[in-house]
């Protein structure tokens, strides 16, 4: 039968030289002309919603928007609203920091589709079966910033 080892104690110094150190991180300052926006939960699939994503993307403010209210696309209204959105809160950041900000100085500088939960469902099906269906949902994330230089 092998020696029991004794239980030795140690003291909250060995503890924590022992634990690796704890990374820092600085919190995410965004800068004064830079602006987001979310939207979760969309209920459209990730890859129509990119279609009309990746058309917007770069552009001016004002020419996205107008390019999403005279687009066919469902996916062109949600997008819309979250770019609105993102408007809004670049407006809201400079108002409270009394920066200036030139709204059609804006563009898109970051905007993804990123996909959400499923929803599960069953179709009936021939012969008692049934086929399962997923219903997919998108997360809308649009980044505005002001263009430098102008």
């Amino acid at each position: 039968m092998p020696a029991k080892k004794a239980a030795t104690k140690k003291t909250p110094a060995k503890r924590a030289a022992k634990r690796p150190a704890a990374k820092k991180t600085a919190a995410r300052v965004a800068p004064a002309t830079e602006a987001h926006a979310t939207m979760r939960g969309t209920r459209q699939s990730p890859y129509k919603m990119r279609l009309v994503i990746d058309q917007i993307r770069g552009k001016d403010v004002n020419e996205a928007l107008a390019l999403l209210t005279f687009s066919k696309k469902h996916a062109a209204k949600q997008i819309s609203k979250t770019l609105k959105s993102a408007v809004a809160n670049a407006e809201q950041a400079a108002r409270s920091t009394n920066a200036a900000l030139d709204v059609d100085a804006l563009y898109v500088k970051r905007a993804v589709i990123n996909e959400g939960p499923k929803l599960k469902r069953f179709m009936p099906a021939a012969q008692g079966r049934a086929t399962p269906i997923q219903k997919r949902t998108s997360h809308v994330e649009i980044v505005v910033a002001e263009r430098s230089g102008r």
